[in-house]
Parts: C-alpha cells; structure tokens; sequence
C-alpha cells in the first residue's frame, strides 16, 4: 500500500510540477499530523481577508478565489488525516481574464510535519518530494542483559519495530544461592534472551535491506554474535558492531551516528556490483543488458528489465510536448538540447512544452509501470563514471530482445 501511495504522490508531483500561475495567485496548504483542521481552515479564512488588500483585481479575485476552493475541500474532512493533508488550489488557465480554477489534495505516505500556507507563481513541493526519493533500507539492533531494541534505518527516518525486555537477573545473587547455582541459572536466562531476541530480529527484518548494524553498551553484542545465535543468512547481512551507552531507542540513534561511514560504504558497495554486472555481461555479450535512453526505453516498454541503472548526472530531461495539431509526445532531449525549439515528428511544426520532468523522476516512473527495480548511481566512484560514459542510462535484462 505504501508502494501504491507512493507511486500516485509521484504522477501527482509531476502533474503539479509543470503548472505555473500568471501571477502568485496558487495556494500550497499543509496540514501537519495531529494538527487542528478547523484551525488551518480559520488560518486560510483570515488569508482571504489579507487577500483583499492585493492591487491587482484579477491577482486578488484568484488568490481569493482559490482559498475559498481550498477551504471548500478541508471541510470535508472531520478530522486531519493519520499523516497529515496537502492541499494545492489555484486558477491554471494560460489566458488572461479566464478562470479555470482546481483543487488536488493529497494524503502523503509518511508523516507530513511542515505547517504552511504559501501563495506563490509554483506550488511548494519539496516537502511531498522528499518523501518519494529512494531511500536505502538497513537493519538496526542494540542488545544488552536488560534490553533489546530492533528498528529501521530509512533515508535519514529511524523506525523502532520492536522493544525487548529481559528477566536475566544482574550479575550479583540474591537470596541466598550459591554462586554456581546462580551462574548456571543466569547463563540459561541469558542464553534463552539472545535467542529470543535473534528470533524476533529474523521475524522482522525485510528482505530488501543492505545491511544490518549491531550496537549495544557491553560484550553481549559480540556473544550474540558470536556464538550461533543468529541464523547464517542474517549473520551475512551484519555490516559492523559499535559500541553505544543503550540498548533502548536513544541507542539506536546513536548506532546511527557511530555508523555513518559504513551505511555510505555500503550504498557504495551496492552500485559497485551491480555496474560491474552490467558491464561483464556488456563485454560477453550475452544480450541481458541495454544502454542509452531509446534502447532503455524500449526494453522498458516491452517488460524486459529487471533492474534500471541511472547516472544522478544522467544529461537528459524528459519533455511533454504538444502541437497546434494535437500531436503530442514525451521525448527525452539532451539538457543542451533543452531550451531549443523541438519540432513534430509527424507534421515538422513547432511543438509546445507543456512539461519538464527530470531525468531520474522520468526512469523512475517507466520503471515502476513494469515491475522494474531501480537503482541510481553517482559518478564518484570508477564504475559510476563508466556508467556515465555510455550515456547514464543502462538496464539489466529479464531475458533477452
């Protein structure tokens, strides 16, 4: 479901991208989570009343206007949505003195934080597109005698998913035990919480994660680590141990801060291999891979690619264009390209732009039509830098065309 929230606030940002205002006449309204609908409603109402010392007619009476429909719409509602509302109003036509005035609302994927009313020439989107970026995934576990707790690190979002406490009495005996008895009683509390916090680590991890990192404030980790605990296919995924002062949720954030370096190695490492997959099979020539924009294209129209490799320096924007004649097409144009006049392929005249998407917005969205993974890869490293030379664009294929 996220997936599919995720894939609509993209058509949704790309839609909202390529609209301009005649004048700062388009209303951008955030809704954070857990905030008072009936207060941003009273917010918007007192705008419309600061609205009315605008010098322009036509700016104030659009300004105005596209409060009210905004208002309009949060009425509807009667309470803010579990992660917040966006709301983008505004007058749209391209000829002056003509209203064609829209309303789009959208509930995002992930908690909207931001407070905003904004009235401007261009929709304030940053925050919505924020939370469509790819963001890596990695495992997150602090462990100790007393504690446990197992979360996700996602972009620079820490999620806790589960938090463990144990029944593994402290070092020193009570009650009158002999210390033997009490050691072997202990040693089998302890040995029973690595294991349950192992089994729970297995039950919630996703499949799709880089890496995991282990972090706790004493020798635990390392004995829990050590010592079979964990089954081969996590222990694989384990990137490094830190050391940190907890094993609760401050714990994982500072496992976070202390592993910095090695989830960027990590990232890094990923778009090694798979440029290097790509490029062995270029020089085999076993047919499984394409490169540049129309071989790439076609392969992802056809279903064929299995993963999309994209350069973040990739030198083209996709383009939406359109004629007097009603032919219209999106084309992929070379960022020198861009700003010169594109004409029809069927009737040579001079077409329109009627939107801009970036390069990797563009791939990203082909790709999530066929299934296809994605990865996007930066020139920093030998590998990205070769990926770039053929053009920034290159697929792994399915099976071959």
């Amino acid at each position: 479901m996220v997936e599919e929230a995720q894939f609509k606030l993209k058509k949704l940002l790309a839609e909202l991208e390529a609209i301009r205002g005649r004048h700062t006449e388009l209303v951008t309204v955030y809704v954070p989570a857990g905030y008072s609908m009936s207060d941003i409603i009273n917010q918007l109402k007192n705008e419309q009343g600061t609205a009315e010392n605008i010098k322009s007619k036509s700016t104030r009476k659009n300004v105005v206007d596209a409060l009210e429909k905004a208002i309009q719409y949060l009425k509807l509602y009667k309470k803010t949505p579990e992660n917040g509302l966006a709301v983008f109003s505004g007058n749209v036509s391209e000829h002056e003195g003509v209203t064609d005035l829209k309303v789009w609302a959208v509930e995002p994927p992930d908690q909207l934080k931001m407070k905003l009313y904004w009235c401007d020439q261009v929709f304030r989107l940053e925050p919505l597109r924020d939370m469509v970026k790819e963001k890596e995934v990695y495992g997150l576990v602090v462990i100790d005698t007393q504690d446990a707790t197992i979360g996700l690190l996602k972009g620079k979002s820490i999620k806790v998913l589960r938090r463990l406490d144990s029944i593994v009495p402290g070092k020193t005996s009570k009650g009158g035990q002999s210390a033997q008895r009490f050691e072997r009683v202990r040693a089998g509390l302890l040995g029973d919480w690595m294991k349950e916090v192992a089994e729970q680590l297995k039950e919630l991890m996703p499949k799709d994660i880089l890496g995991i990192v282990v972090g706790g404030p004493g020798p635990i980790k390392g004995k829990w680590l050590d010592e079979g605990y964990l089954p081969t296919d996590i222990k694989k995924k384990v990137l490094a141990v830190q050391d940190t002062g907890y094993a609760d949720e401050h714990g994982l954030e500072e496992l976070v801060d202390r592993a910095k370096e090695v989830f960027a190695q990590a990232a890094v490492a990923k778009e090694r291999a798979l440029v290097q997959k790509f490029l062995e099979h270029l020089m085999k020539n076993t047919g499984l891979v394409a490169y540049g924009v129309a071989s790439v294209v076609n392969a992802l129209e056809q279903g064929a690619v299995d993963t999309l490799l994209i350069s973040e320096e990739a030198p083209y924007v996709r383009m939406e264009l359109e004629d007097n004649r009603d032919h219209g097409e999106k084309r992929f144009v070379r960022l020198e390209e861009a700003g010169k006049p594109q004409m029809c392929k069927i009737c040579g005249e001079k077409m329109g732009v009627m939107g801009r998407m970036d390069v990797v917005d563009a791939f990203k969205e082909l790709a999530e039509q066929t299934g296809a993974k994605i990865e996007v890869v930066s020139k920093e490293t030998r590998e990205g830098e070769q990926l770039l030379a053929l053009g920034g664009v290159a697929a792994l294929l399915r099976y071959k065309l």
